[in-house]
């Protein structure tokens, strides 16, 4: 019972805190952004992040257009006359409706600017996202729903001051999980290396010798370290801070644990069979 009783609230804090995480991470990617003008006769532009690729520097956003009052029909099913949505210069790409069709949801693609993927669990990226429209030829005004679906991303927005037009600057960070899990991977690979460290100072300075089951319970550890490391969230290249702040060491480490201990424990079997019987 004495045992007991500390893992219990232990374990009670732990899903406490990780309650309290999973609700702020929800109610931040719940978040909508509401930018641009208010007007009855207006074009709403719902904009959502659908995955980010931090490697190819680009996000896809997934854009969904309704014209409000006179300027559409059948409740905004479609345009009165014909749409054209003009795109910030990040944007690859504007949107043309047909009048009188009805409106269907488009994938755009986006580029970033800032930030590395080396950087990662710590990487930031930046990009601005803006929407001008044209009924007919004439500007109407646009207001952009802006929102994100990614779980890998945290995305705050900071809307522009204009009205006609609908321009965010967007600023995209490693959501609150994923630092968590990346942060705990590191923990994990040093302690790895630090067991396997003392497991091999105990060998060596014991004179042990050949200790099979150890030689191979730390060579199962140098690969599976390797494939840990790569069910990192995001797919992060070699060479990232997740690699020179934990990985590549705690896997030299190891490498140089296990040589260690192979070659003084042949060591020590050639002097046992070199001695007189």
């Amino acid at each position: 019972m004495p045992v007991l009783v500390p893992i219990a609230l232990l374990i009670v804090v732990a899903v406490a805190v990780g309650s309290w995480l999973h609700f702020t991470e929800r109610q931040a990617a719940d978040t909508v952004h509401v930018v641009g003008s208010s007007a009855a006769d207006r074009v709403d532009v719902e904009a959502a992040v659908q995955s980010v690729d931090a490697t190819g520097r680009e996000l896809v956003l997934r854009v969904s257009v309704t014209p409000r009052g006179t300027l559409g029909e059948a409740d905004g099913a479609a345009p009165a006359a014909d749409l054209s949505l003009r795109t910030s210069g990040a944007t690859l790409g504007d949107l043309e409706f047909t009048a009188h069709e009805r409106l269907t949801t488009r994938d755009v693609q986006v580029a970033l600017t800032g930030g590395s993927i080396s950087d990662y669990p710590f990487d930031t990226y930046g990009t601005v996202i803006a929407f001008r429209a044209e009924l007919g030829g004439d500007p109407v005004p646009v207001r952009m729903l802006f929102s994100n679906a990614d779980t890998l991303f945290s995305v705050s927005a900071h809307p522009g001051p204009s009205r006609q037009e609908a321009v965010t600057a967007v600023e995209l960070t490693r959501s609150g999980s994923l630092l968590v899990f990346a942060v705990f991977m590191m923990v994990v690979m040093w302690a790895l290396a630090a067991s396997v460290l003392i497991g091999a100072w105990y060998l060596t300075t014991r004179g042990e010798g050949l200790v099979w089951p150890g030689l191979a319970w730390m060579a199962a550890t140098l690969f599976a370290l390797a494939a840990f490391r790569n069910t990192a969230p995001g797919t992060p290249p070699i060479g990232c801070v997740l690699d020179w702040f934990a990985f590549l060491w705690a896997e030299t480490v190891i490498a140089l644990c296990l040589v260690t201990v192979v070659v003084t424990g042949v060591d020590k079997a050639l002097r046992q069979d070199a001695r007189p019987t």
